[in-house]
């Protein structure tokens, strides 16, 4: 069995860090004793992170950085190699989504998402993989069920996060000799703002309420259970009981799962 990493001392690196799911993971790795560097788009909140954890006896930095800039990310990852003197651990969590149906989603909305949830973690990966080789070190992504199974109303979305599968998957078998890990995570449904923030098919806020499928997990729960495939470095980890049952009855009856899933969240898009 692989020695579990230790993360005492390393540098965390948290894209999306500001709020919800990052501020989550910034906690739980200072906890543990690393040095986290906060990627925000908002500056601000970012920041009252940082002084917080800092306040905890931690050491933290906040960078202003667009992911989907990959002039910005690499001037984020050089400032935090100054500041902080490398970059152990990177976590893509930057996200957004929409909630809409395809015939009514303007190509810029599909867009946005792809820059945002694909392209930001395509271009601060490239950004930090330097010096995640020199110190042999690990990507964390998170994904979705939706990068597993097919999600109704969010075909962007899906499109998204299947793709981060496809490039972290594929990136893992390029970075085999090197001792640099990649874990993809997959969060079922999450109490954050990410599903208030989400875009409807004409570019501004959804009207649409969310659904839900099964019990919504806080974000300090989904940040333990990352934290721990982190530690044992997990190719692959799908959190939540109705995720596992998803991802199980896509890959064995696939049409029975799209009926049941469109049937659950068909009523979403009509109230």
């Amino acid at each position: 069995m692989a020695a579990r990493r230790n993360f005492k001392d390393k540098t965390v690196l948290i894209s999306g860090a500001a709020g919800g799911l990052g501020a989550a993971f910034a906690r739980r790795f200072a906890a543990a004793g690393a040095r986290l560097a906060l990627l925000d788009l908002a500056l601000d909140p970012a920041q009252a992170l940082a002084d917080e954890i800092t306040a905890s006896g931690g050491r933290a930095v906040a960078v202003a950085c667009d992911v989907t800039d990959p002039a910005a990310c690499r001037a984020a990852v050089a400032q935090v190699c100054e500041r902080l003197g490398g970059v152990d651990v990177l976590i893509n969590n930057a996200g957004i989504t929409h909630r809409s149906a395809f015939a009514r989603t303007e190509a810029a909305v599909m867009r946005r998402v792809m820059e945002v949830n694909y392209f930001g973690s395509l271009h601060l990966t490239q950004a930090a993989l330097p010096s995640l080789l020199e110190r042999r070190g690990l990507i964390v992504v998170i994904s979705s069920v939706a990068g597993l199974a097919p999600l109704y109303g969010r075909c962007g979305y899906a499109a998204s996060k299947h793709a981060l599968h496809g490039l972290f998957d594929s990136l893992r078998t390029e970075l085999f000799a090197s001792g640099v890990g990649v874990t993809l995570v997959c969060p079922g449904f999450t109490g954050t703002g990410i599903a208030h923030a989400a875009l409807d098919g004409d570019g501004r806020l959804a009207r649409h309420k969310q659904s839900t499928v099964g019990r919504v997990a806080a974000p300090e729960e989904v940040a333990e259970a990352v934290f721990r495939a982190a530690e044992r470095g997990k190719r692959l980890v799908v959190l939540s009981a109705v995720g596992r049952l998803t991802h199980l009855l896509c890959r064995l009856a696939p049409g029975l799962y799209e009926r049941i899933m469109a049937r659950s969240l068909r009523s979403e898009l009509e109230r």
